[in-house]
């Protein structure tokens, strides 16, 4: 039985030229003390993980509103100078609530700004739009991109949320490439497979992020029945190589030969360092169509 080749635990972001861990940490429900946050960070780069993903609106419902995750990544620099230089942050912008999405060039020249200003960084390795803004003309977007670019303010560029035709108007008035994108991937959401932006992403090599990897919740309560037989098969992968169920289903994304990067939300130390037994899972073609098939609900034709 042939096998799927094993991910690296590094590589390449996209055309950018940046080394990324192969497992990337989300900040979205980073929040609390300085202490424990700083030391859960820490925790997470002896893992191996270099990737930290954050956006300005995460932590919105916060004590202090708008922005705490950056603001609090921010403290947690100042006391601990080097740490910064340890890791590959990205962050997001163009979202504000309760205006649902803003990419004017105005508006995300400050979003950015800001977003340096409260993590207290001269640069961001990788920056993202949040949502696509269907009422601005990707050329104002690309300009401002390549405007921050051009001043050292951003490394690369993403995209989240988007779909192929919006990734391609985006893309033909850059100057530098879109280096990464970020759909919404777990083995129970598999529109990116189908709906080509996997196929597009490999097409234009760019770096695949997986928001929502564990299905958001649904792999440790499946509650329909293809979420049940999915659950069974990762069980089967994961008894069959002494992992965890939610080490399987990030191994199962990252087999995908777009090399798709989860980004882990947990902020349970256990269950980060959990995450790395992803790298032990060598799936054949027929164990990673079996949870394929089983989301899906209905046989390959």
């Amino acid at each position: 039985m042939d096998n799927i080749s094993q991910t690296a635990k590094y590589r390449t972001l996209g055309k950018s030229g940046i080394e990324v861990s192969s497992l990337a940490w989300g900040m979205w429900r980073f929040a609390g003390d300085a202490g424990p946050a700083a030391t859960l960070v820490r925790t997470v780069l002896e893992c191996g993980i270099n990737f930290f993903d954050t956006a300005d609106i995460y932590g919105f419902k916060g004590p202090d509103g708008f922005g705490d995750a950056e603001s609090l990544l921010g403290r947690i620099f100042a006391s601990e100078p080097g740490l910064r230089q340890k890791m590959i942050l990205a962050s997001k912008g163009g979202i504000m609530p309760p205006l649902p999405y803003d990419s004017s060039a105005a508006y995300l020249t400050a979003a950015i700004d800001a977003s340096l200003v409260r993590l207290g960084t001269d640069y961001l390795d990788l920056w993202y739009i949040h949502r696509p803004d269907i009422l601005t003309h990707p050329q104002e977007i690309a300009r401002t991109l390549d405007d921050a670019v051009q001043a050292g303010k951003i490394r690369a560029i993403g995209v989240s949320n988007h779909t192929t035709a919006q990734i391609n108007a985006l893309q033909s008035f850059l100057n530098v490439p879109i280096a990464a994108t970020q759909p919404e991937l777990s083995p129970f959401r598999l529109g990116p497979i189908e709906n080509g932006e996997l196929d597009q992403a490999m097409q234009m090599d760019m770096a695949v992020l997986a928001w929502s990897p564990l299905g958001g919740g649904r792999i440790s309560d499946p509650q329909s029945a293809r979420d049940k037989a999915t659950t069974a098969a990762l069980d089967q992968a994961a008894q069959a190589h002494n992992v965890s169920r939610a080490a399987a289903a990030y191994s199962w994304i990252m087999a995908h030969p777009s090399r798709p990067i989860p980004i882990i939300g947990s902020q349970n130390a256990a269950r980060i360092k959990e995450a790395a037994d992803a790298y032990k899972v060598q799936w054949t073609r027929d164990s990673w169509y079996d949870i394929f098939v089983a989301s899906r609900g209905e046989p390959l034709p």
